[in-house]
């Protein structure tokens, strides 16, 4: 199936499964979280016009080209006074604008006499350096919309508004589970055959950059009972994501069970690296079956897996942003998949780590992002073609 379909057709089984429950969290808490409810502006921003600098507010109309006698000076935090006619206030950068006043020159182009009149050294005009009450937001305006992921900038946007809980999606809860008779955790000696198991780190990680409760269900034998056994036991679960055991080889369990005991939605991709991923459903819970070399697992859960649970939390964009860069290096053999090759940006241009093998997770590590190329097609030096940035994928 090509990308686009699979993709397609996974974002629509997660409209069909939102994670609709909501809670009310503190603000403090809320990053990284999913708003359940618009945010909708309870106050103007500002709440009154205020100066954008350091220096003298004054009525234009009162002015005549004359210095003017400062009447007060207003910190921000203050409550000014209304400006006497033919005066001019003393201000600072934040503090609201006296009433009466109609802009605010900056002390640079201000001279202070020896009487302690200002005189002007610029024209003028109405509402130079004031920032207008409601400039930014107005009351009874969204601000952000039901499905924004909340970020710093996001939560620094709610602070200025007084909100301190927000109503966001409760966390996902997905299991994760490894398989494969090869795999020991870090830490304990390897036997004949075996390796250290690196999903598990790497997924677990990334699951909990997007929110997400974990429920680390270990290392999964080589064994259909077993993986029937272990799948029945995550009941509770929002998902199943494992990795390794969807393939066609005879140790291949997962894909076992969900044909036996469930159904199969996706099965094998034109992407590489990762073809063997499988979506399906085990006694009505989602499974994501990744496969298990540690560079398809990337690639398959950042540009399918990551959008899919985005979008069952409600999240509108879930594709990761691109861009168009030249290409640092030839492409001679057109694929019949789409290949999404571990690079970084030198001089401008994409280069690719030698070495692309599913296997080698150094070439992520290594890497900036990964550059897409298309199927049946070849490429030269300085060709242009897609750019992803894994801080893209990550976040």
């Amino acid at each position: 199936m090509p990308v686009e379909d699979a993709l397609a057709r996974l974002l629509a089984l997660a409209e069909g499964a939102p994670i609709s429950t909501c809670e009310r969290v503190a603000l403090a808490e809320a990053d990284g979280r999913v708003l359940a409810e618009p945010l909708v502006a309870g106050l103007d921003l500002p709440p009154w016009d205020n100066s954008a600098m350091d220096g003298y507010a004054l009525c234009l109309a009162d002015w005549q080209g004359e210095p003017l006698p400062v009447s007060q000076r207003v910190l921000a935090g203050s409550a000014p006074q209304p400006l006497q006619p033919g005066t001019c206030a003393r201000i600072f950068t934040g503090a609201p604008l006296p009433a009466g006043a109609d802009l605010v020159e900056m002390q640079e182009n201000a001279e202070v006499l020896a009487d302690g009149r200002v005189r002007f050294l610029e024209p003028l005009k109405t509402g130079q350096n004031v920032r207008p009450r409601g400039q930014e937001t107005r009351t009874g305006e969204t601000v952000l919309p039901a499905g924004t992921r909340l970020g710093p900038i996001e939560m620094g946007l709610c602070a200025s508004l007084g909100a301190a809980e927000l109503v966001v999606r409760r966390r996902p809860v997905v299991a994760v589970i490894s398989t494969g008779d090869e795999l020991v955790p870090p830490g304990q000696p390897l036997g004949p055959g075996q390796i250290y198991n690196s999903n598990r780190s790497l997924l677990i990680a990334w699951l909990k950059r997007l929110g997400c409760a974990v429920l680390d269900a270990g290392i999964l034998a080589d064994d259909l009972e077993l993986t029937r056994k272990a799948l029945a036991e995550l009941a509770d679960v929002d998902l199943i994501l494992s990795t390794g055991g969807v393939s066609v080889g005879e140790a291949d369990f997962l894909g076992v069970a969900l044909r036996e005991e469930g159904e199969l939605a996706l099965w094998k991709l034109a992407i590489k690296p990762g073809k063997p991923l499988t979506f399906g459903h085990f006694r009505g819970v989602p499974v994501i079956g990744l496969p298990g070399n540690p560079a398809s697992t990337l690639v398959t859960f950042g540009l399918l897996a990551r959008p899919y649970l985005l979008r069952r939390l409600g999240v509108e964009e879930v594709q990761p942003l691109g861009f168009a860069v030249p290409a640092g290096f030839t492409w001679r053999k057109p694929g019949n998949r789409r290949e999404y090759l571990r690079a970084r940006l030198e001089n401008g241009r994409a280069v690719i780590y030698p070495n692309q093998s599913s296997g080698v997770l150094r070439s992520a590590a290594w890497a900036e992002g990964l550059v897409e190329v298309l199927e049946g097609t070849t490429l030269a030096e300085g060709d242009t073609l897609r750019f992803i940035p894994l801080s893209e994928l990550q976040a």
